[in-house]
């Protein structure tokens, strides 16, 4: 009895196909993978450049921010000096000029007139006058140099006015309100004015003689 030999089984040409289109899908996934860590890599180095390059961006930001500050305080320092000197050269000449002027008293006085011998060589507003410049502590000497002074600047008028001033009264207060600290009545009473011109006079030259040089050298006081 004979046997027939079975033919060999071939696969079908479809499941052929089915079986390169899967080892091509494979191949595609896995390429995509891979593109896909690559990118990431990439993408990791380009992140870790900028954050370095920002950070040396920042370093030199403020490298640059603290040299500015540093000239700012410099320049600052500079002027701070040039000032002092300046104001130092200011006081200098300011000194120099009262030693001059003092130099100037000292080799020039100042012709003060004949003393007085009493208040009763006085009236009217003077005699008002050398009676408060006595209960001040001052003496006839002190006296006869604000005769001279205030003969000078108003005539001993309390009514004396310059409109283009405002100076009023017997000292000619400049304003004349100053003058209210001693009454309300400033613009017209002889005392109260007196009372003003005496304290003014010693807050600023310490005695009617040193107003009347003042006076006499700059042709006011």
């Amino acid at each position: 009895m004979s046997r027939q030999r079975r033919a060999p089984h071939r696969a079908h040409p479809a499941t052929g196909r089915l079986i390169v289109r899967t080892l091509a899908v494979v191949t595609l996934l896995g390429g995509v993978a891979a593109a896909t860590r690559l990118d990431k890599t990439e993408q990791w180095q380009a992140d870790t450049l900028n954050s370095g390059q920002a950070q040396i961006a920042a370093q030199a930001g403020s490298a640059a921010l603290t040299l500015q500050q540093h000239q700012l305080l410099v320049e600052a320092k500079d002027r701070a000096a040039a000032e002092a000197k300046a104001a130092a050269a200011r006081a200098a000449a300011v000194e120099k000029e009262v030693s001059r002027r003092g130099a100037a008293r000292t080799t020039t006085p100042v012709d003060f007139g004949p003393i007085p011998s009493s208040c009763q060589e006085f009236s009217g507003n003077r005699a008002i006058g050398c009676a408060l410049v006595l209960a001040a502590g001052m003496d006839l000497t002190q006296m006869a140099c604000l005769n001279k002074l205030w003969t000078r600047e108003s005539g001993w008028n309390p009514l004396a006015h310059n409109k283009s001033s405002g100076a009023h009264g017997i000292p000619q207060a400049v304003p004349g309100s100053k003058m209210g600290k001693f009454g309300a009545d400033w613009e017209t009473n002889p005392a109260t004015q007196i009372k003003w011109g005496l304290e003014y006079i010693k807050n600023r030259y310490g005695t009617p003689c040193g107003a009347w040089q003042q006076s006499e050298e700059e042709g006011w006081y």
